[in-house]
């Protein structure tokens, strides 16, 4: 049984002041045909067997779907091996490695993973993990204005998630940080260079540059890289962490590369969870370590030359004196990041590469058979990864329904967040789809636009 020490005239007090009636009331946002009165667990003293059976039943109710949308959350097959390992007990149960002599195995395994992301990232340290990619970001930024020290600017471009950007914000907003956004180009879909000559004259803290963004686009990150450090300005790249394993790493964008590398982890060995868990990573070059905030593990040798793993390079103010912090980030996502370790160690270099690149080549084979579809178009020229916006001559919105009805989740309708591409679509293929679910989705798309040209010609016929 839970300990919850709060008493019902303390939860009582609670919801009057908050202004709601009941708990109940907290979580009407979840419509109505979402929720069910009834337990989970219908009898008591169900046996074993019983309850497998009840919940494959309920599992069975969700129905198969074959998702194409990514976004910042991409499905790959993660090897059996990874949680088996994961979820020992003596993982399972770690937290906070505080006490170096009862947790080597834990910060040995956060030490490899570390090592792992410096090759990745082709950098020289990393931390062992923030909440998220986007809070990664935001710690990144908070990092380049500390160093940079005369300029509080930093530009971000709008091809980075909307997430990513929306979080920034709401970080920096009240530390006197300006975000300046910069648009991208409407025919290739990346940052136009020529775009950052207005800002040449201004003193720059740091330039954020995704590698791929979020249309799934290359950057031309070498160039951008180049521009931050001729004007003074820090280079802060955000990473898709498999597709590192296949592009220049950020650490060799440019002449110098990158000051600092953030991203998301879901990537590496984490499975799509109904929204989570992820987990953030942050690299920089060595002489910016002083100012990186988190948790470092180091490798040292004992009194006797044994080696051995700890905690080092953490200031007790992270802790203790919160309000002298370079963060008050303390968690890390340790589950998250060793079953990272775990995944890398068992793909390998070669094993990671051969996944990027079959997610692009699943993205080539899907776009060739889209082609020949009437009505719809790549959005963008760019050269892409492992997703690519489709402009639709049809409501996006009525095309994945249509999609959804046939047991296809059909991408990201980018309405929302960009008002500009009302008619475009994001699509991501990667490893788990092969050449039949490719088939399949592009036999469904024509057919679903074939009936719409059909039933509305003047709409979306030729020439409309």
């Amino acid at each position: 049984m839970p300990f919850i020490p709060h008493t019902e005239a303390d939860i009582g007090e609670m919801l009057a002041a908050i202004g709601v009636d009941s708990i109940e009331a907290l979580f009407d946002e979840i419509p109505a045909e979402l929720r069910s009165d009834s337990r989970l667990v219908d009898e008591p003293g169900m046996h074993e067997a019983e309850v497998i059976r009840l919940m494959r039943s309920r599992a069975e109710r969700i129905g198969g779907y074959r998702s194409f949308i990514g976004a910042g959350a991409y499905e790959h097959h993660v090897p059996a091996a990874v949680w088996e390992i994961v979820t020992r007990g003596e993982f399972y149960s770690s937290y906070t490695p505080y006490q170096a002599e009862a947790s080597q195995g834990t910060l040995q395994v956060l030490y490899e993973y570390q090592s792992m992301m410096t090759a990745l990232t082709a950098l020289d340290v990393t931390n062992a993990s923030l909440y998220d990619g986007a809070s990664a970001l935001a710690e990144a930024v908070l990092m380049s204005v500390r160093l940079h020290k005369s300029s509080r600017r930093v530009l971000v471009p709008r091809t980075v998630p909307p997430a990513y950007r929306a979080t920034v914000r709401t970080l920096v907003r009240n530390q006197g940080i300006e975000l300046i956004e910069l648009d991208y180009d409407a025919e290739r879909g990346h940052v136009d260079p020529q775009l950052l000559d207005r800002f040449g004259a201004m003193d720059i803290a740091a330039l954020v540059i995704p590698q791929p963004n979020f249309f799934g686009v290359l950057e031309p990150v070498d160039v951008l890289t180049d521009w931050a450090h001729a004007h003074g300005a820090l280079a802060i790249g955000v990473v898709n962490p498999l597709a590192a394993a296949l592009l220049k790493p950020p650490g060799e964008w440019g002449r110098k590369g990158a000051d600092i590398a953030v991203g998301d982890g879901q990537p590496l060995g984490i499975p799509l969870s109904a929204g989570g868990p992820y987990y953030g990573f942050m690299a920089c070059r060595k002489e910016h370590l002083r100012q990186m905030p988190g948790r470092i593990v180091g490798r040292t040798v004992d009194s006797t030359g044994r080696p051995g793993f700890t905690l080092t390079l953490q200031a007790r103010e992270q802790h203790i004196r919160r309000s002298k912090a370079t963060s008050n980030i303390c968690t890390n996502q340790g589950l998250m990041v060793t079953a990272s370790t775990i995944h890398m160690a068992l793909l390998g270099a070669e094993g990671l590469r051969r996944t990027a690149a079959a997610c692009h080549v699943g993205l080539t084979m899907l776009l060739g058979n889209l082609s020949a579809i009437p009505g719809l178009r790549r959005a963008f020229s760019g050269p892409v990864f492992h997703e690519a916006v489709l402009e639709l001559d049809a409501p996006v919105e009525d095309v994945l329904r249509a999609l959804r009805a046939q047991g296809i989740l059909g991408g990201l309708d980018l309405a929302r967040a960009y008002p500009e591409l009302r008619s475009g679509l994001l699509v991501c293929v990667t490893e788990t789809k092969n050449e039949c679910d490719l088939m399949e989705f592009a036999a469904q798309l024509a057919s679903i636009m074939g009936e719409r040209c059909t039933a509305a010609p003047c709409a979306f016929g030729p020439g409309a």
